[in-house]
């Protein structure tokens, strides 16, 4: 779900629904569960935040209701959304958005550096990263004294001792309760270093401009590096001054704008209306995109929009080069099958 699609008056519309026919008969109707963090608090009464959005979609122009599998973003995300639109939301008193992918790296970083032996609770490290966390969060009402506390960052540093092949091998488990994005983060990073801090860097580096609502994300697979940097990907790459420069410069070696992987033209394809139209791929690893670093020509790449979408479908995001063998290695196998 594209959440900037949403308006504050398909919002309004749903939430008369939802007032004139009841909370149970709106959720059956729309086939939602109740709301486990987010309320929306309209005209006196409490809303469920995902039923609403997903209802107020069918309220758009042209467009149906989304259940709750099309959703790409969680509570957090809708209820940041309908924040943006001057919803007033409220958060359940003793419940805290699960760890992103950011906050889990940020905090296998500060593991890996101690080797296993995270500094105390009331360490400067551990109070640091604390705050850190505080400042991205990925919360709509902005956090409470109790959000990614200190303790709460030792004991979520403590979980990734039941990955670690050093404590395995003492016999030692780690705390046990965890998520399987914990394992998917350790597998991503635990054995390169190397990658893991510069990513972690990266993050830090970005932090003061991202904002956790950015509504691009939901079009594309977030990066394994997170959720920060894939937005520095996405500002990067839709970068109309950039945009413009990079089909200028490639018109002017070949006179033509074609994708850089299938080769497909869009002028040629669909005459006048295509002309000049193509998507623009930011290359540059993200875990090395700074704040104030300079975007080459060179990295950049010209492709149509399934080539595009290919890249960014999955975890991890493909190079060019690879989009390309996935390309070739499709044509021969399909002329294989016709001999």
């Amino acid at each position: 779900m594209a959440l900037a699609d949403l308006t504050r008056e398909a919002v309004e519309a749903a939430l008369v629904e939802a007032e004139a026919i009841g909370r149970e008969a709106f959720l059956a109707k729309y086939k939602f569960g109740p709301a486990r963090s987010y309320f929306l608090e309209w005209n006196g009464g409490r809303y469920d935040s995902k039923a609403i959005a997903g209802a107020a979609h069918g309220y758009l122009p042209g467009r149906g209701a989304l259940k709750s599998s099309e959703f790409t973003g969680g509570e957090a995300r809708v209820a940041a959304r309908l924040r943006r639109l001057g919803f007033v939301l409220a958060q359940h008193a003793t419940r805290h958005p699960a760890w992103s992918r950011d906050e889990l790296i940020l905090a296998l970083d500060l593991y890996v550096r101690f080797k296993g032996n995270p500094p105390g609770k009331s360490s400067l490290e551990i109070v640091k990263l604390s705050e850190l966390l505080n400042r991205i969060a990925d919360d709509p009402n902005g956090g409470s004294t109790s959000f990614r506390n200190p303790n709460g960052v030792y004991m979520k540093m403590m979980n990734f001792r039941r990955f670690d092949p050093i404590y395995r091998a003492q016999g030692k488990k780690g705390l046990t309760r965890g998520s399987e994005l914990e394992e998917e983060v350790w597998n991503d990073f635990a054995s390169n270093p190397i990658h893991l801090t510069e990513t972690a860097a990266a993050i830090k580096a970005n932090v003061e401009s991202f904002y956790s609502d950015i509504d691009e994300i939901d079009e594309i697979e977030e990066a394994e590096e997170g959720r920060i940097l894939t937005q520095a990907h996405i500002v990067r790459e839709r970068s109309r001054k950039l945009v413009e420069a990079k089909k200028a410069a490639s018109f002017r070696t070949t006179r033509r704008l074609c994708c850089e992987a299938c080769g497909f033209d869009f002028k040629s394809t669909y005459g006048e209306r295509g002309k000049g139209f193509i998507e623009v791929h930011h290359a540059v690893p993200v875990h090395q995109l700074l704040p104030g670093a300079r975007t080459k020509i060179a990295d950049l790449h010209l492709l149509c929009a399934n080539c595009h979408r290919m890249i960014h479908a999955r975890r991890p995001w493909l190079t060019l080069d690879e989009l390309k063998a996935c390309i070739s290695s499709k044509a021969s196998n399909t002329h294989a099958n016709d001999l």
